[in-house]
């Protein structure tokens, strides 16, 4: 089936740690949680995670305009995988704070009248989704198993805490939007990475790129230093250059005969060798 979860996907859901919940559990995510861990997390089930993605990404695909779906997320560990899925699937998002009254004022700058939200933590992104009730607005979030299900209409469990988990669902679902409709192939692989819906610390990123200039700077002076080692007597460069003149002939040894004669004021060897008036070379 073509919407059946795959053994790629799964894979990467277990090294995201999708399915690692919280220890508490609320009541009405019991449904979803498979078993308990040793240590006393909450496993939750992935096949339960992939049915709920793939009934999220129906209902997207199902309204006409991109713009009208509303992405949110007031962690900071969402706010980047967010305003990527935004960017490929040509959603609004609201990344960071969000101000009250955006969906029931009227009178505020950023107003917007969305058809549905998908919400990364209910616990968080409480007031959007306490509007959306107002207006009558469809509610898609990630949920943890100690999250309320309150005014929310569709929940996909999973791990909304991990950084790595909530690139991995948000990357999963504008995958499957774009393949619902029709924008890139399910037969082939996406080609845009992970990676870039992850949330990365500016100390890393700053430590990275500092690592960087370091290893430059360290490779250049290892270059200049195998240059400056190549020449390992002082003026040896002049003694080799100066030509094959300066070196005074071995005794017994040929020398041509444009050697042993050169013009130095043109600067080219002389093409005979000179003789005196009375013909003789000496």
């Amino acid at each position: 089936m073509a919407l059946a979860l795959k053994e790629e996907d799964l894979k990467l859901m277990l090294a995201a740690k999708t399915h690692i919940g919280t220890k508490n559990s609320n009541p009405e995510m019991r449904r979803y949680i498979w078993r308990r861990s040793e240590d006393g997390s909450n496993i939750l089930h992935l096949g339960k995670t992939w049915e709920k993605l793939m009934l999220a990404a129906r209902i997207v695909v199902a309204i006409e305009n991109p713009e009208d779906v509303v992405v949110i997320s007031a962690r900071k560990f969402g706010q980047r995988a967010v305003f990527k899925y935004a960017q490929y699937t040509g959603a609004s998002y609201v990344g960071g704070r969000y101000t009250p009254g955006t969906f029931t004022n009227q009178l505020t700058r950023n107003f917007l009248e969305p058809r549905l939200l998908i919400i990364t933590d209910p616990i968080s992104d409480s007031q959007p989704i306490l509007e959306s009730s107002y207006c009558n607005i469809p509610v898609v979030s990630l949920c943890n198993a100690d999250n309320e299900l309150k005014h929310v209409d569709v929940a996909i469990p999973c791990n909304n805490i991990e950084k790595k988990s909530i690139a991995l669902m948000y990357w999963f679902l504008a995958r499957e939007v774009l393949r619902m409709r029709g924008t890139i192939s399910r037969a082939e692989p996406w080609n845009i990475m992970v990676d870039l819906f992850m949330y990365r610390d500016p100390d890393d990123v700053e430590k990275a790129q500092q690592a960087q200039v370091e290893a430059a700077a360290a490779a250049e002076a290892t270059e200049e230093f195998v240059q400056d080692d190549k020449v390992t007597e002082w003026g040896a460069e002049d003694f080799q250059t100066a030509g094959t003149a300066a070196v005074p002939p071995v005794a017994g040894a040929a020398v041509p005969q444009a050697a042993m004669y050169e013009n130095w004021q043109a600067g080219t060897p002389a093409t005979t060798a000179p003789t005196n008036t009375d013909g003789s070379m000496y």
